[in-house]
């Protein structure tokens, strides 16, 4: 599998990066949304793990963005988040294309298998 780890905690895209590697997945990681919006539209990825809170250009910015020019649906998206996610926001995540949104801390084990059941 192909993953893309946008989140500005460099401590999360490191440990994450290195256990999928590990596990034998190409890993790919951005540590700001700009370069994360840069490096999605460049390339493809099977999954991109994007964390919603991040100063600047978060990942809202980044749904919004893929969203209003219609190439969301061409990424599977799985937000991860620290933050209160209410039901309301996540359905309207959803709505704009996200595949999922998990709460962090996750156990990264747990974390590769719910990625690997996710069809594309």
């Amino acid at each position: 599998m192909k993953i893309l780890i946008i989140d500005d905690n460099q401590d999360i895209t490191t440990a994450f990066s290195k256990y999928f590697k590990l596990c034998g997945h190409e890993v790919s990681t951005a540590n700001n949304g700009q370069n994360g919006l840069q490096m999605i539209e460049s390339d493809k990825n099977d999954v991109i793990l994007l964390d919603i809170a991040m100063p600047d250009f978060s990942g809202r910015d980044i749904i919004d963005h893929l969203h209003k020019n219609n190439k969301i649906y061409l990424h599977t998206i799985v937000v991860l988040t620290a933050s209160s996610v209410s039901d309301d926001d996540k359905n309207e995540l959803k709505k704009k294309g996200v595949h999922s949104v998990l709460r962090k801390p996750i156990d990264p084990d747990e974390l590769i298998t719910y990625l690997g059941n996710i069809k594309p």
